[in-house]
């Protein structure tokens, strides 16, 4: 339909409007439920084990619980296509959020009544924090998907790490202070009295309006829940289309996946700096910084739409890369590391809300939580097997030539983004 050449232009999208829905607030509450039990079960859990005398083989063991995550997926569809006798009437995402929610708070009040003195039932009560953990992670994926368009999403994500953050900062930094003062299951009591926040959280928040096919039969429900999520996506796209943006995904964020691995602590050890230093500017310093990438990530999304933006951060992040190289005929200046960490987690956080915008784009919301679980595990797995070869590449190339690798690896990610911007634009202009 041709437009009207007399008609005024659509109006800019609103930045404002974005960041002032209301599932901004909601989606910041619930980001804070995420950020809690992570560290619960992996470094904070770490310290009441040491002071409890467990062996540390044992205690590597019982804190790689956090591992459960990496494996969200293979559960996924059931959070698509099964819903939960007796939280049905929540409806799917609120229904399987809210149960998640009240079994990590029971796994953490389990685990302060337990203690580590009982260790085989302690350990039980880590892994159901763990894995439900997980699971209210694959319910809030989906639910923020489902809960606004793709433009709203760069905000929806931006206000969801700043409730992470927070939730990181409660568990970490405050249950350690807290743990000077008071026993450890006291702590951990707090921990799951602080997930009444999310829980009035979820039963106050809007159900989102998604028509579900129900199956006809258990047949085609296990059809529906396992092989359709992966069919619909080469369906929908085409094979050789489905080809390139899968890897176009398995690429574009290895420069900042590269950075964020085992290779980066003796890297700024070898350039002379104390852990204090360390610690405080790239852990503390540094995160604040990140978050306020992240806003202007969104507030990027929310104007000039994720694909777009995608493309302008991808480079940014990658290129941020190169500031490394600063630092090794400066080793030990406190200064030039501070603006590496500045540009570094700036530009990584301005990066987050276009993609998760992206991956967000691609589902469809028959199969919300599973292609989106699948989606955001495949973007993150080149990266790791980098990191796992990191060290054996900084060794044979120096760190110099690590890095400038890990900014290499953006020319073909770049030239598949060209090769899909055409496809893209219009599936994030029409939502097909």
């Amino acid at each position: 339909m041709p437009t009207d050449p007399g008609a005024p232009a659509p109006p800019k999208p609103s930045i404002w409007r974005a960041f002032a829905q209301p599932a901004a607030g909601t989606m910041a509450l619930l980001g804070f439920s995420s950020g809690l039990p992570f560290l619960l079960v992996a470094g904070t859990l770490a310290y009441w084990l040491k002071e409890n005398g467990i062996k540390l083989a044992d205690i590597t063991m019982i804190a790689s619980a956090g591992m459960t995550y990496a494996f969200k997926f293979l559960w996924a569809p059931l959070l698509d296509h099964w819903r939960l006798p007796g939280f049905a009437r929540l409806g799917q995402r609120r229904g399987w959020l809210l149960f998640a929610q009240l079994c990590v708070a029971a796994g953490l009040l389990a685990m302060a009544l337990l203690t580590p003195a009982q260790l085989v039932p302690f350990v039980a009560a880590t892994l159901l924090v763990a894995f439900f953990g997980a699971t209210q992670d694959v319910a809030i994926d989906a639910y923020r998907i489902e809960i606004a368009p793709v433009e709203a999403q760069g905000a929806l994500v931006a206000t969801y790490a700043l409730g992470y953050r927070i939730g990181l900062l409660l568990a970490g930094a405050v249950a350690l202070i807290l743990a000077d003062h008071l026993p450890w299951r006291v702590v951990y009591l707090v921990m799951a009295a602080a997930m009444a926040v999310p829980l009035a959280t979820t039963l106050l928040a809007r159900e989102p309006d998604v028509l579900r096919a129900r199956p006809a039969s258990w047949r085609a429900a296990m059809r529906e829940s396992v092989l359709d999520p992966f069919a619909d996506f080469f369906r929908r796209y085409g094979a050789p289309a489905a080809g390139v943006i899968l890897l176009f995904i398995l690429l574009f964020k290895i420069p900042e996946q590269a950075t964020i691995g085992g290779i980066m602590s003796p890297f700024y050890r070898d350039m002379q700096f104390s852990k204090t230093e360390i610690g405080a500017i790239t852990k503390i310093y540094g995160v604040w910084i990140g978050i306020v990438g992240v806003f202007i990530g969104g507030a990027a999304v929310a104007r000039w739409g994720a694909w777009r933006s995608l493309g302008a951060t991808a480079v940014l992040c990658g290129c941020s890369n190169l500031l490394y190289l600063t630092l090794i005929p400066h080793p030990g200046n406190v200064a030039v590391l501070t603006l590496v960490i500045s540009a570094e987690n700036l530009t990584l956080g301005m990066l987050g809300p276009p993609a998760v915008a992206f991956l967000s784009m691609l589902v469809n919301r028959q199969h919300t939580a599973t292609q989106y679980a699948l989606l955001s595990s495949l973007v993150n797995l080149p990266g790791k097997l980098l990191g796992f070869f990191a060290g054996g590449i900084a060794t044979a190339a120096g760190y110099a030539g690590y890095f400038a690798l890990t900014v290499v690896a953006l020319i073909p990610a770049m030239l598949l983004y060209a090769l899909l911007w055409r496809r893209m634009r219009a599936t994030e202009q029409t939502g097909t």
